[in-house]
C-alpha cells in the first residue's frame, strides 16, 4: 500500500523544512537540515550539493529518514555541528521528532541551477526517493517556510506609516525578496497571501 505524504499536510511539488538523518560508516547517526520535495503519493526529491555527510551516506546506504519538527533547535544544532547520539533512535530517526518516514533512495541525478551559487556541472545532487514507512507521533504539518516569510512581509507592512523614506525602500528590497522564494517553494495559501500584499504595496504607489 503507498504512503501519501498529504496526510501530514504536504501539497504535490511545493518544498519542505526538514530534518534528514542517515547512519555514517562508523555507524554513528547524522542529522542535517535539508529540504524535501513532495513528488506526489509516495515520492519525494531531495537536492544536495557534494560534500555533504548526508549526501555521501544517502548515496552509501541508499536509505535515510526524513523527520518532521517545528524545534527550531533541533534545526540549529544539526546545522552548526550535529546532534548527540542520544538524540537518535536505534533506526536514526529523531527521538524528539513530530513525525518521520523512511525512505529508500531509486536514482541520483548530477544537476546545477543557473541560481546555485556553485555554478560545476555535478557539483548539485538530485536524489528521488520512495517512502517506504512512515511514523507519526502527534498531529503534525510539515513545515513550509514560506508561511514565515508571509508573516515577516506582514509585519513589516503595518509599519510602513511609521518609518522614513530609507526604510521603506528596505522593506520594499525584503518583499521582493521573500515573494521570490514563496514563489519558488510556497504553498499556494502563501503564494496567494503574497499577491495580495504585493497588490497593497502597489496601491501605494511602489513599483513591483
Amino acid at each position: 500500500m503507498k504512503i501519501n505524504l498529504a496526510s501530514i499536510g504536504m501539497e504535490k511539488g511545493r518544498q519542505y523544512e526538514t530534518i534528514i538523518t542517515t547512519r555514517n560508516p562508523d555507524g554513528s547517526k547524522n542529522a542535517a537540515p535539508i529540504g524535501v520535495i513532495y513528488a506526489g503519493d509516495d515520492k519525494i526529491i531531495t537536492r544536495i550539493f557534494k560534500g555533504s555527510h548526508t549526501l555521501d551516506n544517502m548515496i552509501r546506504e541508499k536509505e535515510f529518514v526524513v523527520n518532521i519538527t517545528h524545534n527550531p533547535e533541533l534545526f540549529t544544532v544539526s546545522l552548526l555541528g550535529n546532534l548527540p547520539q542520544d538524540y537518535f533512535n536505534d533506526d536514526y530517526s529523531l527521538k524528539c521528532g513530530d513525525a518521520y518516514f523512511k525512505c529508500k533512495a531509486t536514482s541520483f541525478t548530477e544537476a546545477v541551477k543557473q541560481s546555485d551559487p556553485i555554478k560545476k556541472k555535478g557539483e548539485a545532487i538530485v536524489t528521488k526517493s520512495e517512502v517506504i514507512d512512515m511514523v507519526i507521533d502527534k498531529p503534525v504539518k510539515a513545515m513550509n517556510r514560506g508561511f514565515g516569510y508571509v508573516i515577516e512581509s506582514l509585519a513589516n507592512l503595518t509599519r510602513f506609516d511609521l518609518v522614513d523614506d530609507a526604510q521603506k525602500e528596505k522593506y520594499i528590497t525584503r518583499f521582493k525578496e521573500s515573494n521570490r522564494v514563496v514563489l519558488k517553494v510556497g504553498r499556494k495559501e502563501d503564494i496567494k497571501a503574497m499577491q495580495e500584499i504585493k497588490k497593497e504595496l502597489i496601491k501605494r504607489g511602489y513599483d513591483l
